[in-house]
């Protein structure tokens, strides 16, 4: 007799007893998406990994620290059989049968009630993938299928037309440090859904060569500002757009918050109330380096990390930054739009008590086609970035991580 197809079905757990039976490897893997399903988990298992357990200290779920019982399975909705006990594998999928129980078994996908599909999530779809029949049953291939669907609805290679009602506000999205492929998913998708998008120089220009014809690309650096300011006339320039009804995507570079004036245009936005999202983006101090093979932090050389503005130099009376105090730290400083203030930051740092020959890297167009590092100390930095053409956007790296990786200065 042919084996009959599953029937796919989405389960509602919310608020719903689910019993989970092993606290292993199975159990660590399924736990995320069962507490995020707002299930009420109650973990039967006398040992659990440190992540379950974690998940247990946490109050995600509720831990059990025994084996299975006669009778764990009467109340429940949904039960997840993982353990290593083979024969109370068997007693438990006995116990949900009785009682109606929709029952997965780790061991025995034949002796269970219900399959495990591989899932994915994208634009607020989620994509469960199942085999059909028993010979085909390989996790690796329904996987295989997940991914490719997921990152096909996500990279637009899939088309799936759907109907969008339009929200209209603002989405303060941080592009990342360059590269097209570091913003978020979050991010890529607001782009996607935008009438208009105003951008800043140093966001991602290659997402904007993906947009639509339709899409208004605006230049933030090319509004025109007269007797504003241009900060102001971007604000106004985001409420004007949103109040004629468009969704419109802030682009910026990095993260919004970091050295970006987010706050601002929030501010503004909710003055005019108008709603407004801000997305989280990679910020460029920690990434750019990383991507340069330079680790903010390492263990025995920095265990601290600061990250500064270097655009108002450590003399200037506008400066905010306490210079004194920072040379005094030990571990690693991240300088942000300081490539033409660099020589009198490092004089700064060196009179202050910093080492002259501590080490500095400059990495300049980090993480796309164009990104190269240079080396330096804080001896001879200043000189360094004449002779080596320096040029903006750079981030600058001062301290010991310099030299850790496998391109550090000698």
């Amino acid at each position: 007799m042919a084996e009959h197809p599953a029937y796919p079905v989405g389960l509602r757990l919310g608020g719903r007893r689910i019993v989970v039976l092993g606290g292993g490897q199975v159990a660590q893997r399924r736990l995320p998406a069962l507490i995020a399903a707002g299930a009420d988990i109650h973990l039967v298992s006398p040992e659990a990994t440190p992540s379950v357990e974690a998940m247990a200290d946490a109050g995600e779920i509720t831990w059990h620290r025994r084996p299975y019982a006669e009778g764990d399975l009467a109340t429940a909705w949904y039960a997840l059989i993982a353990t290593s006990d083979t024969g109370a594998n068997t007693r438990a999928s006995a116990e949900a049968e009785a009682h109606r129980v929709w029952c997965v078994r780790a061991d025995d996908a034949d002796a269970a009630t219900a399959w495990t599909p591989a899932t994915g999530t994208s634009e607020g779809v989620t994509v469960a993938v199942l085999t059909t029949e028993a010979r085909s049953r390989d996790p690796r291939h329904t996987a295989a299928v997940r991914d490719a669907v997921v990152e096909g609805l996500r990279d637009g290679t899939l088309v799936a037309p759907h109907h969008r009602t339009r929200t209209p506000g603002v989405a303060l999205v941080g592009g990342g440090p360059g590269d097209p492929d570091l913003i978020t998913v979050r991010g890529r998708r607001l782009l996607a859904e935008a009438d208009v998008v105003i951008a800043d120089r140093l966001g991602p220009r290659d997402l904007l060569a993906e947009l639509p014809p339709h899409v208004e690309v605006i230049d933030a650096a090319k509004i025109p500002y007269g007797r504003f300011m241009a900060q102001e006339a971007i604000n106004d320039a985001l409420i004007e757009h949103a109040k004629q009804g468009k969704s419109v995507v802030r682009l910026k570079g990095g993260d919004p918050y970091v050295f970006g004036r987010g706050m601002e245009e929030l501010q503004a936005l909710a003055e005019a109330g108008i709603a407004c999202t801000v997305v989280p983006g990679i910020s460029s101090s920690i990434s750019v380096p990383g991507a340069a093979g330079i680790p903010v932090t390492h263990r025995g050389v920095a265990h601290e990390f600061t990250v500064v503005s270097g655009h108002v130099a450590p003399d200037d009376e506008r400066s905010l930054v306490d210079w004194p105090s920072l040379a005094r730290l030990t571990g690693t400083l991240v300088v942000l739009m300081g490539v033409d203030k660099i020589g009198r930051i490092a004089e700064t740092l060196v009179a202050h008590g910093r080492s002259p020959d501590t080490p500095v890297a400059l990495v300049q167009e980090g993480t796309t086609a164009a990104q190269r590092r240079v080396d330096a100390t804080l001896a001879t930095v200043a000189d360094t970035v004449v002779a080596q053409n320096v040029k903006p956007p750079a981030v600058i790296v001062i301290g010991e991580v310099v030299g850790v990786g496998p391109h550090g200065a000698a």
